[in-house]
């Protein structure tokens, strides 16, 4: 199909067949279930899940051109049910004139609410249409389970930048679509650093190229239209999305896992990528009282001063802060005890009610209060011996000897559990 020289590159260099594919060999090599599927032009409803400019759309039009299928595409950013239902009614119409199924494709799929998916559903499990969804987002959240049975999930991954080379060498020759009648050239090392700007997207690159040939006025695409055209390019980064997510994820277990060189490298895609280092800066406190904790009580304190200097200086002088805060974090002693005994306190309190408190730790500041016994036994530490009150006990009787809070041996905690353990020996003498 022949796409108007108006159109922007990347549309027109769409591929009509596999032979002009590039990537995703793990569903398209000779003998994969997609490409068998695509050759025999057996239809069946699908889901694309892969980041942009991986081939979602041009595999849904390859599937859609090779079985003969009516394709009709929707956005699932502008439309709503009222569309989804009159593509159903072309499609019935299509299928009782020209005897020929229709191919519904729903680019983004990931936002439409599941009215809007259980709309179609009926439709797709009646044989009405096919449907092949293309999603940058998690199926299994994105999408409702009914739909999900219905369809099979096939994950794309960005391509490599020897992929992206072979997008660029294609629409540089192609005489028509292309810029092939134009003769111009375009040295190996600037089409490879294009190919690695376009940070594994095809669509990216072909936009890249084409502004740099605009800037064009030779044959030759020099060095300096390359440089101008890649200039503020950042990598892939989905804000709130699984990419986002999964960085932050990669981030906090390498600072766990003691790895500073991959903690570094990880907020360093994040910051490229335009996170806000206010949310990182976040993140970083959490794990210094998650994965630290009293280990090394000095990693919250300097992950709150990385926080400000972020907020008092912005970039760049805050990312190099949170850049200190997060080498330190990977590198200090580990402790997650504090975490465990808050979740361990925090399960006692919801299975146990509202337990009163005993009354020798109840306040009493009026005389009735008086009266009534509260903190009449209570023992004050700082006039015991080592200002500890051996045998005394502060949780409710039917909490009473609970433990949560255990040291790990490792930084302070330590000394922290040498100390408990001496305490709870005192603790010992006075009951046995």
């Amino acid at each position: 199909m022949t796409v108007s020289t108006q159109a922007p590159l990347a549309e027109r260099m769409r591929p009509s067949s596999l032979d002009g594919f590039f990537g995703q060999a793990h569903l398209l090599a000779p003998g994969k279930p997609l490409r068998q599927a695509i050759e025999s032009g057996q239809l069946h409803s699908m889901i694309f899940w892969g980041p942009p400019g991986s081939g979602k759309t041009t595999l849904a039009r390859l599937v859609s051109g090779v079985s003969g299928a009516h394709f009709h595409s929707l956005s699932a950013v502008l439309a709503g049910v009222k569309d989804i239902r009159d593509a159903v009614a072309l499609a019935k119409r299509i299928r009782e004139q020209e005897r020929r199924p229709t191919l519904l494709f729903i680019d983004e799929v990931h936002r439409f609410n599941k009215a809007q998916q259980d709309a179609f559903l009926p439709h797709v499990e009646d044989g009405t249409l096919t449907f092949i969804g293309a999603t940058t987002e998690n199926p299994s959240f994105a999408l409702n389970n009914a739909l999900l049975s219905r369809a099979r999930v096939y994950l794309l991954r960005a391509l490599e930048p020897a992929d992206l080379a072979q997008v660029l060498r294609r629409a540089l020759a192609d005489p028509l679509q292309g810029f092939g009648r134009r003769g111009l050239r375009l040295g190996e090392d600037a089409l490879e650093r294009l190919a690695q700007a376009a940070d594994g997207d095809a669509r990216r690159a072909l936009n890249l190229l084409e502004l740099a040939v605009q800037m064009t006025s030779g044959e030759e695409i020099t060095s300096a239209s390359i440089t101008e055209v890649m200039a503020g390019s950042l990598r892939r980064f989905d804000r709130g999305g699984d990419l986002f997510y999964d960085q932050i994820s990669a981030l906090h277990k390498a600072v766990r896992g003691s790895a500073p060189d991959a903690a570094l490298y990880w907020l360093a895609r994040m910051i490229d990528g335009g996170c806000d280092p206010l949310y990182i800066a976040r993140r970083v406190v959490r794990m210094a009282s998650e994965d630290i904790g009293n280990a090394d009580p000095r990693a919250l304190d300097l992950a709150l001063a990385a926080w400000q200097v972020q907020e008092r200086l912005g970039s760049p002088e805050g990312e190099l802060a949170l850049a200190q805060a997060v080498v330190y974090l990977a590198s200090a002693a580990k402790s997650n005890a504090v975490y465990l005994a808050w979740d361990a306190a925090l399960a006692d309190v919801r299975a146990t009610g509202s337990l009163e408190v005993p009354v020798h730790l109840r306040n009493a500041p009026t005389k009735l209060l008086e009266e009534l016994g509260h903190g009449r036994a209570y023992r004050y530490p700082h006039d015991e011996p080592e200002a500890y009150a051996a045998g005394e006990t502060y949780l409710p009787p039917a909490l009473q000897g609970r433990r949560y809070y255990h040291p790990v041996e490792r930084g302070l905690e330590i000394r922290i559990r040498e100390k408990l353990q001496r305490l709870a020996a005192l603790d010992a003498a006075v009951k046995g």
